[in-house]
Order: structure tokens, then C-alpha cells, then sequence
């Protein structure tokens, strides 16, 4: 379908984007000339326009973008680009350290689209919460056949030491990332589970600011669910965890260093925790305990965030070359002195012949069916599958299973014959390495390619932090968007971008405001509270409160009040992150 819009010679072309043409009962402006020649290319689902013209989520969006010159608009993507390298917001790629690419063009879900991620993200982390205490204990889901046993003790994640532990609070996957795409019907799936060490959150907030700061027309407009809590849901979430009998623990985040492509966001979220940043070297462990160097000398150490994988945390246990880690730290955890999170052992949850299995283990923990469904998937260990699947090899996707960043993916229709003569090779040598799922059409939105709106694919990570009395879903979590074109995968390793993600209250729009509902958790778990209910409602009445909006009356949810105020409008802020 291809947007039409106002000609400059005085007459107009009808389409949706003309002024007077209704569109959910409002009259739309003219767009500038970044979306003139936007086009959705089928069969991919295009979020922000149908058949029938601008969805629902973007219509005021494009109506105040509308109002902007083309010009204005290109500088400001500039200043985005610039504002990044500043700031150092960057990744590596091929030992090269490159600004993070952040597109102009929002990603907006609708408040129901939301409800839906978030009750689907919760049950899966649940879910997955319930089968590694059940592996690494009594293995009932082993007894009761819904898994077999060769299939998650052969996972290289699958860490026998960590038999028999239990963490205090009984949490092992503290921080998640449910990696979603939306197929070409637009029904969201779950493409993969990140339960070691996930990233990408530190950009969803160095995001917002971005977008708070070069699109204020726009984002004034909107109702947008703020971010900036994230920092301090993690907070809490950590001590939760803390040894027992330990009332105010110390906690660090422990980062590979420097020269890690994540380590912007280990700084970033140690500095917003306000918490110590460490390496390995900082650490000391000593008759079962951890501690932390300092100028006053050792101090005890309770909780360590780590962002490193689980083969370099202790070389005593581990890999016994790694220089990262810190050894007698397995024997501190097993001890029951120092929480790690994630767990260690938590890469069998996601590897990706166990995602296989997820809504098995989501009907067998839960005794629910899987909110969001996941992508039709072959397992190659299976030899009925494996033998369907070399016959189309140049039809499906094939993935290794224990691969990460992209790195590994064979797109068959996009392939060589001698790439796929080598990956037949490869997974005949090794069935249990590699499934297989046909092509999706990742879903699409307008990005702006050399000065121009493109459609362009993404998926979606929604970020969890479960503190063991309530799972928090992060409203909105981090687009990647493939920049070249037709490309399909997105991460920021293989040169992708990112969108700012945002999640419209239920009255979204300014000026179509209606009477606020409660807002609840998913499955109605409550929030954790930490202690900052004031400082939340004041970030978000500095972006959802106007002099000219009418007053809201506050509404109560579980421990806290969310939303409303009679107040004036509130004072110009610095965007919140």
C-alpha cells in the first residue's frame, strides 16, 4: 500500500494521510514529504498503516510529524546521531566502537497490545522460573515425560555444580529479555528466551531521553508510560535477593570491563542503581565469602548483577584461563553467602531446542495455555523432522541453538548452494545443535533511510525483573530495526538500529483524554515497592500533565497511586530516561 499526500501544486491525491479524509473519526493533516512515497511492501504486516489507512497508534504521531519540514526533521535525526556518539552510547562491532544507531520514527503500541506482551511475558518468565528450580533439584518434569533428560543435560549450559542450590528468595531468573517479533497476520510470537545475561535495556532508556529531547512537538502530544523506573525496580529486585539473615546488602555489578560491547550499560546501570561497578580483580573470596577492595580495606559483598557469562565467573570452577571472574566464587553461592543473578546454570532455559518445549512447560507448571505463541519450530534431533527439513532447506530459517547476536543464522531463500550444502554437513555432524523455522516476515515501521521513510523490519525485548513477590515488565523494552533493506535480522551486532518503544496509557492522546483506569500487573502480581511512589507520579505528571488538560481525579492500584493530579502544569524537566 502507498501513503499519498498533499501536492504542492495545490491539489491533493486522495489517501489516507489528505487533509479532510476521516481516519477512526478524526481528520488527518498532510504529512511532509519524508512519508510521500512510503510504501508497505507485502506479505510483511506494516504497524503503522492497512489497507484502510493509519492504524490507531500512529495517526496522531504522524499528524503533529506532519507539521514539521522535511528539513527539521532529517536535522534532528542528525542531532540524534551526534548526541549518541557524545554521550558514548555505542556497541562494537569487528573491535570497532560505532554510535548506536536510534531511528526518528517512534515504535507505538496501543495500551490492549500491551496488556496482551505483558501478561504473556510474565507467564513465561514464571514458567521458566518453575523448570530450572525443577531441574536443578528433583527433576519431576523429567519423571512426568514432558522434557527428556538428554535433552537438557546435553545443553553446554547445563551446569551440574548448581545442583541442590536454591537461591534465598527462590529466584534464579532475576532479569529476563522475551525477544518477540509480530508475524504477518500482526499476532505477536515469541522468537527466543534471554534469561543469562540480557541486554540492550540501558539503550531503551538512553532512548527516551533522545526522543523527549529532539521530538518534543510529537512526544508532548502522546501519553506515554515512562521507563525511567526501570533502575530502581532492579534495585529492589537485587536485594530481595540477598543471603539470608543479610538486612541492608551490599550490591555490585560486575562487568567483563572496558573493552565489553555492553559495558556502556553496565556503567550506565551501576551509576543509576547507585551501586559499585566491578571487575573480577576487585573481588576477593575467602573462606566461603565475597568481598569487594577498597581504600579502607575488604568489605563484604551479597549480590553480584553479573554481565558475564557463566564459563569465566570462577576459574576454579570453570574455565580455568579466564582473567574475568573471581575464583571460590561457585563455593561462595553454594555457601549461600552471595546471590549471583542471573544464576548461574540459567542458559538451559534458553537454549533454543528447550524454547521447543516452553508451552509444554507453561501448561505443565501453570496449567495455562501460552499467552503469546512462539514460532513454528523443528526440532533436527528428531529424525522425521530432520529429513523434512533438508529437503527445504532453502525454504526455512536454521538457527544453532546455543547462538547469540544473529551470529550463525542461515536464511535459506537467501543462501548459496554452497552455504547450504555446508550447513546440510553441519547438521548432519550435529542434530542436537540446530532447529529450524520457516521465514517470517518480521513486522515493519516507517524508518528513515537517507533522508527518506522506509519500511523497515523489527521484533521487540521486552525487559521482566522478577524480585520474587511480583514480576515488573518494563512498558515498551527495546525495537531493533534491520537497517538494510529487506534484511531480517536485527541485532545491533550485525549492524541494526533501534527505535524508541512507546506504550500509550489507555488515553493516549492528548485532548481524547478519558477517566483513568487502575492499573494492574500481570496475573495481578503487585509491584514491588521501593519506596519512590513520589517520585514516579512526578515523573509522570511532568510528561502527561497540561494546564489545558482537565483535572484527574488519582487512581489507586495495588501499594500505590498511579496516575492523576490537580496541579498546574508542572514545570519544564529534563525528559525523563
Amino acid at each position: 500500500m502507498r501513503v499519498s499526500c498533499a501536492v504542492a501544486r495545490g491539489f491533493q491525491t486522495p489517501g489516507p494521510f489528505d487533509t479532510g479524509v476521516k481516519q477512526n473519526g478524526n481528520t488527518l493533516t498532510p504529512v511532509s514529504e519524508l512519508f510521500s512515497d512510503y510504501q508497505a511492501s507485502g506479505p510483511a504486516f506494516d504497524e503503522m498503516i492497512s489497507d484502510e489507512g493509519v492504524r490507531a497508534a500512529y495517526s496522531a504521531a504522524l499528524r503533529q510529524m506532519g507539521k514539521l519540514e522535511a528539513d527539521e526533521v532529517r536535522g534532528r535525526a542528525d542531532y540524534l546521531k551526534s548526541t549518541y556518539l557524545d554521550q558514548g552510547v555505542t556497541f562494537d562491532i569487528g573491535g570497532e566502537e560505532r554510535p548506536f544507531p536510534l531511528d526518528i520514527v517512534p515504535r507505538i503500541l496501543m495500551a490492549d497490545e500491551w496488556a496482551v506482551i505483558e501478561a504473556g511475558v510474565a507467564q513465561r518468565v514464571r514458567a521458566l522460573e518453575a523448570f530450572l528450580a525443577d531441574v536443578y533439584s528433583y527433576g519431576k518434569v523429567f519423571d512426568d515425560g514432558v522434557i527428556p533428560r538428554r535433552v537438557v543435560v546435553s545443553s553446554p549450559h547445563f551446569h551440574r555444580v548448581m545442583h541442590g542450590v536454591v537461591p534465598p528468595n527462590g529466584v534464579r531468573v532475576h532479569v529476563s529479555g522475551i525477544d518477540l517479533i509480530r508475524d504477518n497476520e500482526g499476532t505477536f510470537r515469541v522468537l527466543e528466551d534471554n534469561v543469562r545475561v540480557p541486554s540492550g535495556v540501558s539503550y531503551v532508556m538512553t532512548n527516551r531521553r533522545a526522543m523527549f529531547s529532539a521530538l518534543p512537538e510529537v512526544t508532548s502530544r502522546h501519553r506515554i508510560r515512562p521507563v525511567e523506573q526501570y533502575p530502581l525496580q532492579l534495585l529492589a529486585a537485587l536485594r530481595a535477593a540477598a543471603p539470608h539473615g543479610i538486612s541492608d546488602p551490599t550490591v555490585v555489578v560486575l562487568t567483563p570491563g572496558v573493552y565489553n560491547s555492553a559495558y556502556f550499560e553496565h556503567a550506565l546501570l551501576a551509576r543509576m542503581m547507585g551501586v559499585e561497578l566491578v571487575e573480577g580483580r576487585d573481588l576477593v573470596c575467602r573462606g566461603g565469602r565475597v568481598s569487594i577492595r577498597t581504600t579502607q580495606g575488604l568489605r563484604p559483598v551479597h549480590v553480584i548483577y553479573r554481565r558475564l557469562d557463566d564459563e569465566f565467573l570462577d576459574p576454579a570452577t570453570f574455565r580455568s584461563d579466564s582473567m574475568l571472574g573471581c575464583a571460590g566464587l561457585i563455593n561462595a553461592v553454594r555457601a549461600g553467602n552471595v546471590t549471583l543473578a542471573n544464576c548461574v546454570g540459567n542458559g538451559v532455559a534458553d537454549d533454543k531446542l528447550i524454547y521447543t518445549y516452553v508451552p509444554n512447560l507453561i501448561r505443565y507448571y501453570l496449567s495455562e495455555e501460552p499467552i503469546i505463541p512462539g514460532v513454528d519450530t523443528w526440532r533436527m534431533e528428531d529424525p522425521d523432522s530432520r529429513e523434512e527439513v533438508l529437503d527445504r532447506l532453502d525454504e526455512l530459517v536454521l538457527k544453532p541453538v546455543d547462538g547469540s547476536g544473529g551470529k550463525g543464522i542461515v536464511i535459506g531463500p537467501a543462501a548459496s548452494q554452497r552455504k547450504l550444502d555446508k550447513l546440510r554437513s553441519d547438521v548432519l555432524a550435529n542434530p542436537r545443535g540446530w532447529i529450524a523455522q520457516p521465514v517470517v516476515q518480521l513486522s515493519t515501521v516507517p524508518t528513515m533511510i537517507d533522508g527518506k521513510m522506509r519500511p523497515r523490519h523489527v521484533d521487540l525485548r521486552p525487559f521482566a525483573v522478577n524480585s520474587g513477590s511480583g514480576i515488573y515488565v518494563l512498558p515498551g523494552g527495546l525495537t531493533r530495526v534491520a537497517l538494510p533493506e529487506g534484511e531480517l535480522i536485527v541485532n545491533s551486532s550485525q549492524g541494526g538500529g533501534s527505535k524508541d518503544t512507546w506504550v500509550l496509557a489507555r488515553d493516549g492522546v492528548r485532548g481524547q483524554r478519558k477517566k483513568a483506569r487502575p492499573q494492574v500487573t500481570p496475573m495481578g502480581v503487585p509491584l514491588v515497592d521501593i519506596g519512590v511512589e513520589g517520585h514516579q507520579q512526578q515523573q509522570e505528571q511532568q510528561q502527561q500533565t497540561r494546564s489545558d488538560d482537565p483535572p484527574v481525579e488519582p487512581v489507586e492500584t495495588p501499594g500505590r497511586v498511579v496516575a492523576g493530579s490537580t496541579d498546574a502544569a508542572p514545570k519544564p524537566t529534563e525528559a525523563s530516561c
